[in-house]
Protein backbone atom coordinates (compact mmCIF):
# COMPACT_ATOMS: atom_id res chain seq x y z
CA UNK A 1 0.00 0.00 0.00
CA UNK A 2 1.37 3.53 -0.66
CA UNK A 3 1.12 6.30 2.10
CA UNK A 4 -2.02 7.40 0.46
CA UNK A 5 -4.09 5.22 0.96
CA UNK A 6 -2.22 3.99 3.86
CA UNK A 7 -3.25 7.67 5.28
CA UNK A 8 -6.89 7.70 3.97
CA UNK A 9 -7.41 4.17 6.02
CA UNK A 10 -6.16 5.55 8.70
CA UNK A 11 -8.08 8.82 8.57
CA UNK A 12 -11.18 7.03 8.04
CA UNK A 13 -10.80 4.58 10.95
CA UNK A 14 -10.31 7.61 13.48
CA UNK A 15 -13.46 9.12 11.83
CA UNK A 16 -15.10 5.86 12.47
CA UNK A 17 -13.89 5.56 15.97
CA UNK A 18 -15.07 9.03 17.09
CA UNK A 19 -18.29 8.49 15.24
CA UNK A 20 -18.92 4.98 17.37
CA UNK A 21 -18.04 6.58 20.42
CA UNK A 22 -19.92 9.64 20.32
CA UNK A 23 -22.96 7.37 19.72
CA UNK A 24 -22.20 5.02 22.72
CA UNK A 25 -21.41 7.73 25.02
CA UNK A 26 -23.32 9.05 27.46
CA UNK A 27 -24.09 12.87 27.03
CA UNK A 28 -21.66 14.79 29.02
CA UNK A 29 -23.07 17.37 32.33
CA UNK A 30 -20.93 20.32 31.61
CA UNK A 31 -22.14 21.70 35.06
CA UNK A 32 -20.91 18.87 37.00
CA UNK A 33 -17.10 18.87 35.32
CA UNK A 34 -14.38 20.98 36.95
CA UNK A 35 -12.97 23.98 36.19
CA UNK A 36 -10.55 24.04 33.81
CA UNK A 37 -8.65 26.72 35.89
CA UNK A 38 -9.38 27.44 39.20
CA UNK A 39 -7.71 30.48 39.56
CA UNK A 40 -8.44 32.09 43.12
CA UNK A 41 -10.85 28.98 44.29
CA UNK A 42 -10.14 30.06 47.91
CA UNK A 43 -8.17 26.44 47.92
CA UNK A 44 -4.46 26.15 49.45
CA UNK A 45 -2.44 23.75 47.42
CA UNK A 46 -1.43 20.67 48.50
CA UNK A 47 0.04 17.58 47.58
CA UNK A 48 3.68 17.71 47.26
CA UNK A 49 6.80 19.94 48.73
CA UNK A 50 6.63 22.01 45.80
CA UNK A 51 3.32 22.90 46.75
CA UNK A 52 4.02 24.22 50.44
CA UNK A 53 3.65 27.25 50.79
CA UNK A 54 5.82 28.49 53.76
Amino acid sequence: MNSRVTATVFWILVAAFFTWDWSHSAPVNLRMEPPVVALGSGLAPSGAMCASTF
